[in-house]
């Protein structure tokens, strides 16, 4: 019997000791389903080109990539395609075998108000410039010795009416420079904000979980165009993309496009 000391003594005088609860059986057998000792190769503790998951879900095992991988034969058809995309969009990074199914740009609708601003401005200002003769030959001597002259009238509506022009022209280059591409393994958008500020987005085809399309309002559903979206897996980043013209055709290919590449089937055009 081990000499232990007792942990106090009862109202009687009798000693009292410190016992272990006992562990229910059931407690000390269960395994944890948080972490799995991985399975053990000859050499090695584990395989580089498996992946398993431990946490929730001991029971299935990923298979990731080859460390030596092949590089795939491309046919003559894909190889054609590819280089074409390559002469026609150069200033895409596409991968090899990789090549352009859909080009999207925004609707010309959303140049419309830009313009007419544009055009009545020029208007206006030049009316002006061309009347300026006349009202220097019809003002009175002393109003024009406080006022400017009058070649320096004309300068400042000239310049002011080519500013308008330069302004309407970036607007335009600008709106225009806003594209959406598909490939076959992948989608870029091309955002341009200004005449200085640009991003480039591409996501792959196996990361889309969700395309879709809105159009709203009258001008919308007679001229045909709304935003397209996509959301992706993981983090949930939405992307969107104003002004598509007939966008119920265009989400519809990009949804074969990503059912086709998740399923394993060739992408094509």
């Amino acid at each position: 019997m081990k000499n232990e000391q007792p942990a106090g003594y009862d109202s009687e005088g009798r000693p009292l000791y410190y016992q272990n609860p006992a562990q229910p059986a059931e407690t000390a057998s269960r395994e944890s389903l948080v972490s799995v000792k991985p399975e053990a190769y000859d050499g090695h503790n584990f395989n580089p080109k498996i992946r398993a998951q431990y946490a929730n879900e001991p029971d299935f095992t990923h298979t990731t990539r080859e460390l030596e991988p092949t590089v795939p034969a491309l046919s003559e058809k894909l190889q054609r395609k590819h280089e074409e995309s390559i002469q026609r969009y150069p200033f895409l990074n596409l991968s090899e075998g990789e090549f352009v199914i859909l080009q999207i740009k925004r609707h010309p609708i959303g140049l419309l108000l830009p313009t007419i601003a544009t055009v009545l401005s020029v208007i206006v200002l030049m009316t002006f410039a061309f009347l300026v003769p006349d009202f220097y030959a019809s003002a009175t001597t002393s109003y024009l010795s406080i006022a400017p002259s009058e070649g320096l009238v004309m300068i400042v509506l000239i310049l002011l009416a080519l500013l308008s022009v330069a302004l309407g022209s970036a607007f335009i280059w600008v709106y225009q420079r806003n594209q959406f591409f598909l490939t076959n393994e992948s989608v870029i958008q091309e955002i341009q904000y200004s005449l200085f500020s640009r991003r480039e987005q591409t996501v792959s085809l196996g990361s889309i979980e969700d395309a879709s399309f809105r159009r709203q309002g009258l001008l919308q559903h007679i001229f045909n165009y709304g935003t397209m979206r996509l959301s992706t897996e993981g983090e949930e980043t939405t992307y969107r993309f104003a002004f598509v013209e007939n966008p119920k055709q265009q989400v519809a290919t990009v949804n074969n496009a990503v059912e086709a590449f998740k399923n394993g089937r060739p992408v094509s055009d």
